[in-house]
Formats: structure tokens, C-alpha cells, sequence
């Protein structure tokens, strides 16, 4: 279910989980990216209770991953497709897969990213589109962004400081944005 807190945080990752950090809602779009589109495939794909499933869909229709398109009038039934926010989410899912494969499957991966032509498994890794570069965290960060809000400001240079060796600060953000919106 949608939870309209992280929803409206400033963090884009919050914001994100926000729609669809549930975990119904990630099989789903497991599945929506498999090539499931009707109800009774998703609910037996992940063995999830209709009336769960029927929530977790219609949050994804309205959050605008998934689009409800009509394939029979009599009865009315209907198909759920990827949108293209939907589909941009498709490297999520590869990253969970490869994390689910080398961190919780001891006996070998369950699913694997193949080259379609020459079935090769590929292991997948985010890169640096500019450079080509792995995305390692010697070499990357994140820091705030031109939209930033106050908050995430106070994080970034409170974790600044802490790495610099500032340990007798105390993380305060609620304290901080307060105090910031009483000034303006």
C-alpha cells in the first residue's frame, strides 16, 4: 500500500518506496516484467490473496507504473502492461536479482540476466553512462542535488563532518528544518 509520508519526503529513495516498497507490489512488477498481464497470472505467479493483489494493482495503475487496458467487454476483464515508468524500472529489479543471487542463494542463482542470442549470463553492475565507469563508492557519491531540500543538505554535511572526524555533533534534521522554517 502506498504510504503517503515517504511519498511526500524529500528523498528521492523514500519518495520511491513510497509507491512501491511493498513487497507485493516489487513480485508484481516481477511479474509484469516476466509477461504477466491478467489477475489470475499474478495471483498465482505470487501466490498473493486477490483482495492484496487487487489493492497493490490499483495503486500501480494509479501511481502510473502499470496501465489497465480492456481485452474482453463480456465479461469486462481487463490486462495490466508496464508503462514506461514502469519499464524505467526494470534495473531495479535486475539489481535485486543479483544481490538476491549472491547474498540469499547459497545453492546457486534461481534466476539469471542471459544474453538472448548466446543465453551467456551476464552479472549485472551500474556504470557511469558519461564514462562507462563502474559505479563504485571509492569513486562515486551521492551529495544534494540542485532541487534539494533543506534537510538533505543538513544530512549531507552532518555525514561530512562525521567523516571528517567531528564526533561530538548529534544529528538533529527535525531540530535543524524547524529552526530553518521559524527564520524564514
Amino acid at each position: 500500500m502506498k504510504n503517503e509520508p515517504l511519498c511526500n519526503a524529500p528523498c528521492p529513495i523514500a519518495r520511491s518506496l513510497g509507491r512501491i516498497g511493498d513487497s507485493w507490489s516489487i513480485i508484481i512488477l516481477r511479474d509484469a516484467f516476466a509477461g504477466f498481464t491478467r489477475f489470475d497470472e499474478f495471483q498465482k505467479s505470487a501466490n498473493v490473496a486477490p483482495n492484496i493483489l487487487s489493492r497493490r494493482l490499483k495503486e500501480l495503475v494509479d501511481d502510473g507504473l502499470l496501465e489497465k487496458v480492456s481485452y474482453s467487454t463480456t465479461p469486462p476483464r481487463y490486462e495490466y502492461h508496464l508503462t514506461a515508468l514502469g519499464r524505467d524500472f526494470r534495473p531495479v529489479i535486475l539489481a535485486l536479482v543479483e544481490w538476491g543471487n549472491r547474498h540469499f542463494s547459497p545453492e546457486g542463482a534461481q534466476i539469471e540476466l542471459v544474453e538472448r542470442e548466446t543465453q551467456r549470463p551476464v552479472e549485472t553492475i551500474l556504470i557511469d553512462k558519461a564514462t562507462g565507469e563502474p559505479i563504485t563508492p571509492e569513486k562515486y557519491a551521492l551529495v544534494p542535488g540542485p532541487a534539494a531540500a533543506p534537510v538533505i543538505h543538513y544530512r549531507h554535511d552532518y555525514l561530512q563532518r562525521k567523516h571528517a572526524g567531528d564526533n561530538t555533533q548529534k544529528f538533529a534534521p527535525l531540530h535543524y528544518v524547524s529552526r530553518n522554517n521559524d527564520a524564514q
